[in-house]
């Protein structure tokens, strides 16, 4: 497991490539560079063969986790395991070896694909219409809430607050204050979802929108939301769905019937990209039809008997991304809706809400559930606190859960749940697994009072220990040292 560095392969002289000399001598950069240019000191490159180089990836390779290794029950973030077929067919030349800028009659087979998804999506909403373009879920965020602003000054309304629940993602109060607004908590109720009278009592004529996840970041159906939905509307406001956690209601209800204005859906959570690692992602956003308008340009239409773009929107807030979005990222998820139809949409939901209430009866004997118990979605939040109260955090129980082989939940999220651990087990993981998981997590349990230490010191078989992520976090060590400083060793706690 202790794979070293390439710098640690290093060896002086040792080459994978050796060119041969040009005919006419190699050119000497001095008598053609500006001065300025001309590097005096060596690059510190490490000096390797091509086989040292392919064994050190091939070995780091061996040490990823992820949903191709592993159960992967990150809390908020559906990791779920992405069918192989979907990465073969954006792999497909009529995909992968297009150019942006090629003329449109070229490319129709691929414009199709684009204007069914949009129509796919279009339906799994409940809105009127869609665009590609965002590139990642905040993204999306961020143009749903720039198109409500649009919206508001058009017909004279240019109001200044976004009312956010306290349980939301961070992203819903940074889009709103990225895009001008000024934001406004309400808090939860005792059930877990928004508390409505709070809601009348924070809802007003600058009121611009509600941002909402339902079901809510902890994992709960927000039981009220016909009647939120009414009194923002008749605020004046507008009802913004963050589509994180639409896993759990795929093919079950729509956010459009629920009252929602706007829609944004992380196509690599739920439509099956692989997700993490920082990208690619999408974050296409839905519309009913007032605000249809005011959409990304350009959009797709029917021309010529083909589709082609209409860069004629005076309404539109303009381009969000270059080009029209990840257009690998697309393709795969429409061969995933191709596959599924809207039947197997449907299991999704079903098997990831029961999976999900599952895991928690088995962990709810141990475990403290955050809010008074309830069903859940396609997630559930437990509370450390009790565990806490013996000697071990939410951080310590997940540091333990790599020595167990598993990836750990979210902790400490949402912010409103104290010790919180966020688990997501999606619909892709076996019975078996679900209940291989909840012994691990039952087992360390019992390892707080029959074996502190072991959750105090852990993980021990990874290749680095316990860090401190505080120290790490304000005094980062940017440099790497050749050799340790007295009475360091590599890896120890703050890292190189």
């Amino acid at each position: 497991m202790d794979v070293p560095l390439i710098f640690e392969r290093s060896r002086a002289g040792r080459r994978g490539v050796v060119l041969p000399p040009p005919e006419n001598g190699w050119v000497n950069p001095e008598a053609w560079l500006p001065p300025e240019l001309v590097r005096t000191a060596p690059l510190g490159l490490p000096e390797v063969s091509e086989q040292d180089v392919v064994r050190h990836y091939t070995q780091l390779s061996t040490l990823n986790y992820g949903v191709d290794t592993g159960f992967y029950p990150l809390g908020s973030c559906t990791m779920k395991y992405n069918p192989k077929v979907n990465d073969w067919a954006a792999g497909l030349a009529g995909f992968a070896d297009l150019h942006p800028l090629q003329p449109e009659e070229t490319v129709q087979g691929v414009l199709t694909l684009l204007a069914e998804l949009e129509g796919g999506l279009a339906e799994i909403a409940g809105m009127d219409a869609v665009t590609l373009q965002p590139a990642a879920g905040a993204h999306g965020e961020l143009t749903g809430i720039l198109m409500i602003k649009a919206y508001l000054a058009a017909r004279g309304d240019p109001r200044t607050t976004v009312l956010v629940p306290d349980s939301a993602h961070g992203t819903n109060p940074a889009t709103a204050t990225m895009a001008g607004f000024q934001v406004r908590e309400v808090p939860s109720n005792a059930r877990g979802g928004v508390d409505v009278g709070a809601l009348r009592h924070a809802l007003g004529p600058d009121t611009a929108a509600l941002m909402l996840t339902n079901p809510n970041t902890l994992g709960l159906f927000e039981e009220d939301i016909l009647e939120i939905a009414d009194l923002v509307h008749a605020a004046g406001g507008l009802l913004y769905y963050d589509g994180a956690n639409a896993n759990a209601i795929l093919g079950r209800v729509r956010p459009g019937d629920m009252g929602f204005d706007v829609v944004h859906l992380n196509l690599h959570k739920t439509f099956s990209t692989p997700h993490g690692g920082g990208g690619p992602g999408s974050g296409p956003v839905g519309v009913k039809a007032p605000l249809a308008p005011f959409l990304p340009g350009p959009r797709l239409v029917k021309q010529n008997g083909g589709w082609g773009w209409n860069y004629r929107l005076p309404q539109s807030i303009g381009k969000v991304r270059s080009y029209y979005g990840n257009v690998g990222v697309l393709v795969r998820a429409y061969a995933y809706l191709r596959a599924q139809g809207a039947a197997g949409l449907r299991e999704v939901a079903d098997m990831a809400v029961l999976n999900a209430n599952y895991l928690l009866a088995r962990l709810g004997p141990q475990y403290q559930t955050a809010i008074a118990r309830r069903p859940v979605k396609h997630e559930f939040v437990i509370s450390a606190v009790p565990q806490k109260h013996r000697g071990a955090r939410a951080l310590d129980i997940a540091k333990r859960l790599i020595d167990y082989g598993y990836y750990p939940p979210t902790v400490y999220f949402p912010l409103v749940v104290e010790e919180a651990m966020m688990v997501e087990p999606t619909e892709t993981e076996s019975k078996e697994t679900l209940d291989r998981f909840a012994d691990a997590m039952l087992a360390i349990d019992r390892e707080i009072d029959a074996s502190p230490e072991l959750l105090a010191e852990a993980p021990h078989g990874t290749v680095v220990s316990r860090m401190d992520e505080a120290r790490a976090a304000r005094q980062p060590r940017l440099v790497w040292e050749t050799s340790p400083r007295p009475g360091e060793a590599r890896g120890n706690q703050g890292g190189h």
